[in-house]
């Protein structure tokens, strides 16, 4: 899902997995705004460890945290795609990989939070600062307050030594006045309690004070300060099983052996959560096309498909190609699949997922998904998926640029395309046939009313009912045939799933 429009009905930039590292550093918790103790050692003595080896002859993990938060702040790089090219470049220790990981996502994720301490000490304004300093200043403060076991005293001499070599005595003399009059002040740092609700959520969860006022408008504040919690934790490891070639039972088993610890999911009956193990697209049973790297929540848009063996079906917006593989899988490969993307090195990415799951029946198509009305004859089709475009606010855990780089119109904007891809594939749907609509937003402009909008002008359509969802969450709860599932309520992605029955012609 993309939150872009003018990448108009591309799937580029559907929210994943913000890097192929994962976060596991320990991180301090917090009540009431203050810091309190972390309890994951293991992982913290990873971060100090990396803070020992940075001093090295080599590019430190500091360093590229500063490179990459600061080609974020300057040239509008991706997060993610940055640091992956800086840590190709800087062939670092896989504990420094990690601390760079860290650093990068933890200080994205709680950047108003750092900025409102750091305003307090920085003479001129944080704003007025240059960007590679100002994001020292601020991967410094995230190490003192967030993470475990790395000295206060290592902190700031790492910052006056990369300051030093990145700029000069006066701005090293500064940060280190900076750092060490917040240490003297330590029990200063925290959030008011006295703020208005709205305020103080954004500042101790590190929101948009919109995105904040907005949520609890839609949902009270109890349940908006949930999702901004539920947004700052590191995203769980979730596969999916591919079912033609194995079960979830035997899989888990082989996993087990090799020394991994797993759990099945309780969202999609195909996914299993991986609490350790390593990366699982560097396995065997990855390579071997046993399974595949997917959110929970994004599993069950396939389970609300539910397509049946024989059936055609069109995946309108379909790269990378996971919930494309996953209806392929449900099918035992028995049927058509048309997968179509506006780019033709998504439809590669499409193919190249289908082959390695050895799937036959997916032909992954080349197009606007606007156009498809003029591609495809009218009900040619017995299910089809539109996973729209959207403004991508349910996948803030992966993706922490998400929260600083969305606005309020961004959401009006996308909703217009997302009502005119409704309009335009609603007629190639058979009667009797479903239609699933899904987004990765938990936006109710993009998600229930814009199908309730959709149903009201097309009395051909009514909601179909949430059986598929009984069994997985308590929480769920159907409006307009659709489920909104919260980033809290198993700690997965934020999404919503709508299945829609074309009853006439």
């Amino acid at each position: 899902m993309n939150g872009n429009t003018s990448g108009r009905t591309s799937s580029q930039g559907k929210q994943a997995q913000h890097s192929t590292t994962t976060r596991t550093h320990s991180k301090k918790g917090q009540s009431n705004g203050k810091p309190a103790h972390a309890q994951n050692k293991t992982a913290a003595r990873s971060a100090s460890r990396g803070a020992e080896r940075s001093s090295g002859p080599k590019t430190s993990a500091r360093n590229v945290a500063v490179k990459v938060l600061s080609a974020v702040e300057q040239d509008g790089a991706y997060s993610n795609l940055e640091l992956n090219r800086r840590l190709k470049e800087a062939d670092l220790s896989p504990a420094d990989v990690g601390l760079a990981t860290e650093l990068v996502y933890g200080t994205i994720a709680r950047l108003n939070t750092l900025d409102y301490y750091l305003e307090r000490y920085v003479a001129k304004g944080v704003s007025k600062l240059q960007p590679w300093v100002r994001s020292l200043l601020r991967i410094s403060v995230y190490q003192m307050l967030y993470l475990d076991r790395i000295p206060e005293h290592a902190v700031v001499s790492e910052a006056v030594n990369l300051a030093k070599k990145l700029g000069h005595q006066g701005v090293s003399g500064m940060v280190n006045g900076v750092l060490r009059n917040m240490i003297r002040n330590r029990d200063e740092l925290r959030i008011p309690d006295n703020l208005p609700a709205a305020e103080r959520i954004a500042l101790e969860h590190s929101h948009p004070l919109w995105m904040v006022e907005r949520w609890i408008a839609q949902y009270g504040a109890e349940t908006a300060e949930a999702i901004c919690r539920a947004n700052n934790e590191p995203p769980a490891v979730s596969v999916r099983v591919n079912t033609t070639m194995t079960t979830r039972e035997k899989l888990m088993g082989e996993m087990e052996s090799a020394g991994a610890t797993v759990e099945p999911s309780r969202l999609s009956p195909d996914g299993i959560l991986v609490r350790s193990g390593g990366n699982m697209a560097l396995t065997s049973w990855y390579r071997d096309g046993l399974l595949s790297v997917q959110d929970e929540s994004s599993m069950l848009v396939a389970e609300a498909v539910a397509p049946e063996e024989g059936q055609t079906v069109l995946d309108c917006c379909a790269a990378p190609g996971g919930k494309t593989a996953h209806m392929a899988e449900k099918m035992q490969d028995r049927g058509r699949i048309i997968a179509n993307d506006l780019h033709a090195h998504k439809r590669q990415l499409i193919m190249d997922q289908a082959d390695r799951l050895g799937l036959g029946c997916i032909d992954a198509v080349t197009g606007d998904a606007l156009d498809l009305n003029e591609r495809y004859p009218a009900a040619s089709f017995d299910r089809i998926l539109l996973d729209a475009p959207c403004s991508g606010l349910g996948v803030i855990r992966r993706k922490p640029d998400v929260k600083w780089t969305k606005s309020p119109e961004d959401i009006d904007d996308i909703s217009g395309l997302q009502r005119e891809l409704l309009d335009r594939v609603a007629p190639l749907l058979k009667p009797g046939g479903m239609l699933i609509y899904s987004t990765c937003t938990i936006e109710p402009a993009e998600n229930e009313m814009m199908v309730s909008d959709f149903l009201q002008r097309h009395p051909e359509f009514e909601a179909a009912d949430s059986t598929w969802s009984d069994k997985a969450l308590t929480e769920l709860k159907s409006v307009n045939g659709g489920v909104q599932i919260l980033p809290q309520y198993a700690h997965s992605d934020g999404f919503y799933i709508a299945r829609l029955i074309r009853t006439a012609n």
